[in-house]
């Protein structure tokens, strides 16, 4: 497989990843197991923000870019693809910590739904 493919594959599983984080609760509404896989992701997903680490895959992507001859970048996932695209400005800690809040606020608002949901339905 050519590495820039590679690259670019990557890049798509990631932010699928991230989607999954910030919004797999949703399968779990309706796929209940889903909730084994889902809960670990974002347990991963807040401690990378909150920790102020850099995803694993972001820089085997760049090693990836590199090696089909184009450049890496610094920083993470979320500063090259997302924010680039909404906030001019460089990804700043607070925004993390921000960005690790709402994952975790997202979460528990559809958990909480799938639990009240849950309790008030005799068959569950």
């Amino acid at each position: 497989m050519r590495a820039d493919l590679g690259a670019d594959l990557l890049v798509l599983l990631h932010f699928g990843f991230i989607l999954f984080v910030v919004f797999g609760g949703l399968l779990v509404l309706r796929w209940r197991k889903c909730i084994w896989l889902h809960l670990p992701a974002v347990v991963w997903g807040a401690w990378i923000e909150f920790s102020g680490w850099i995803c694993p895959l972001t820089p085997l992507e760049n090693r990836l870019r590199r090696g089909a001859g184009a450049e890496g970048y610094s920083g993470g996932f979320i500063e090259e693809y997302l924010l680039a695209a909404i906030y001019p400005d460089a990804l700043t800690r607070d925004m993390q910590i921000v960005l690790g809040v709402g994952v975790v606020l997202i979460n528990l608002m559809i958990y909480g739904a799938i639990f009240f949901r849950r309790r008030k339905s005799p068959e569950s």
